[in-house]
């Protein structure tokens, strides 16, 4: 009997699978990850984390606290820091963030309130990403910093002395909100931060869990200051945009039954459950617990032969922004097809994911139609086997491998491997859940 996925590195190959079923413990979720690290590394004492993420992009967080002067000790998935106080040293060489705009959009905010000077850089793909959303405020709060063109890594910061503000954004970006967060916890005064459409709130929760003090007013946000943290010892929750992935697969076999254990079932992020159950599919809460102010449980996805269709627009659109790949990759296969608008973002993350969507929907077959910020893609579509390209990007190559398991023949993925800047083992794990 063939296997389901074979990993064939740069690229992988996937077979049609018959059902999809079984149990899984995801890594840490990406989100909390950086934001744990980067205050434990200015925290006062010890800080213990298990189940971080091991993919690339929580490796670059990693690899930036370290040289700018955190002890840091790596077991497997236990990674143990020792936090700087809230000083740290100035980096000798340039932090290198990879691929991660998490870690970069983020760490700026910290360094920017240290008075040494920085340079954080990153790949090919990091370097073509929009800087200036963090830029403008960083620079009204007193820190000098120059871009690439047009705005773009890397960034140049020097840093110094900070002071707060208050700041409308533009753009729903959790990223930016904890930056400015994180700058203004070492800034002097209050920083208020007002977002256009809620976003995710890892930041306030994770600045709370380690001892600091925040005011939220409707979409605004604020901190004072000068406040301690101190570390702490916290089990990760596994992440539901990985999860996003096999909760698709699940939904598009009528017999699947697949459980999720330590899931993230956070609010702000728990949006794809919502309407992957709006599709049809039927979603159980098996347990549910609440630790660091974040919710976690046990989920169990079975899925359906008639699976819905749908719209995503609006706080929609920025509360599943991570998950709209995937659920636009099985959109041939519901009754009434998907449509995405509001989603401009997606043309500046790792790839341009609606061109990207695009190109491999039609290589397998599939009827798409492309606007500037979206698309939407009919329902009742067979697709067929074919090659595709991940366009270096972890989202694509991972929403190609769920949809390559209802089409007709084999698939290959090219650069494949993309998917471990988030999760390493996720084509081993596809495998290992799809029946033949």
């Amino acid at each position: 009997m063939n296997p389901a996925i074979i990993p064939s590195d740069p690229d992988a190959i996937v077979r049609p699978a018959r059902n999809f079923a079984g149990s899984l413990r995801l890594p840490g979720d990406k989100s909390i990850c950086h934001r744990y690290a980067m205050l434990a590394a200015l925290a006062e004492g010890e800080t213990q984390l298990d189940n971080y993420a091991p993919g690339a992009d929580c490796a670059s967080t990693l690899a930036c606290l370290r040289a700018l002067g955190c002890d840091i000790q790596e077991k497997g998935t236990n990674v143990t820091l020792i936090g700087r106080g809230g000083q740290l040293d100035a980096p000798v060489t340039a932090l290198d963030c990879g691929n991660s705009g998490s870690t970069m959009r983020m760490l700026a905010g910290i360094v920017a309130a240290h008075s040494f000077a920085s340079e954080l850089a990153g790949d090919d793909s990091l370097s073509k990403r929009p800087m200036e959303r963090v830029v403008t405020p960083l620079t009204q709060m007193g820190a000098t910093i120059s871009t690439g063109e047009g705005g773009r890594p890397p960034l140049r910061i020097h840093g110094g002395p900070l002071r707060g503000i208050t700041y409308r954004m533009r753009v729903a970006s959790a990223q930016v909100k904890t930056c400015l967060l994180f700058a203004g916890l070492l800034a002097s005064g209050e920083t208020v931060v007002e977002e256009p459409t809620r976003t995710r709130d890892h930041g306030e929760l994770a600045l709370r869990t380690f001892g600091a003090d925040l005011q939220q007013d409707g979409s605004e946000v604020s901190i004072r200051g000068g406040q301690k943290l101190r570390g702490v010892s916290a089990a990760i929750p596994g992440d539901i945009s990985t999860a996003a992935f096999f909760i698709c697969a699940a939904a598009l076999f009528p017999g699947s039954n697949l459980i999720l254990d330590g899931l993230l079932l956070n609010p702000t992020r728990a949006a794809i459950l919502d309407f992957v159950a709006g599709m049809g599919a039927r979603i159980s809460m098996l347990e549910v617990e609440e630790v660091h102010g974040e919710l976690r449980g046990t989920v169990r996805v079975q899925g359906t032969s008639q699976l819905k269709g749908g719209r995503i627009a609006g706080r929609l659109t920025a509360a599943m922004i991570d998950e709209l790949p995937v659920l636009a990759a099985i959109a041939p296969y519901t009754q009434d097809g998907i449509e995405i608008v509001d989603a401009g973002e997606l043309r500046v993350k790792e790839s341009d994911r609606i061109s990207a969507l695009a190109q491999n929907l039609e290589a397998l077959g599939a009827r798409v139609e492309v606007t500037s910020d979206g698309l939407r893609v009919p329902g009742r579509q067979q697709l067929h086997g074919g090659e595709l390209q991940s366009h270096g990007d972890h989202r694509i190559a991972m929403a190609f491998a769920v949809a390559a398991l209802r089409a007709s023949g084999e698939t290959r993925i090219r650069g494949a491997q993309a998917a471990a800047v988030s999760y390493p083992a996720f084509f081993s794990a596809l495998q290992a859940l799809a029946e033949r």
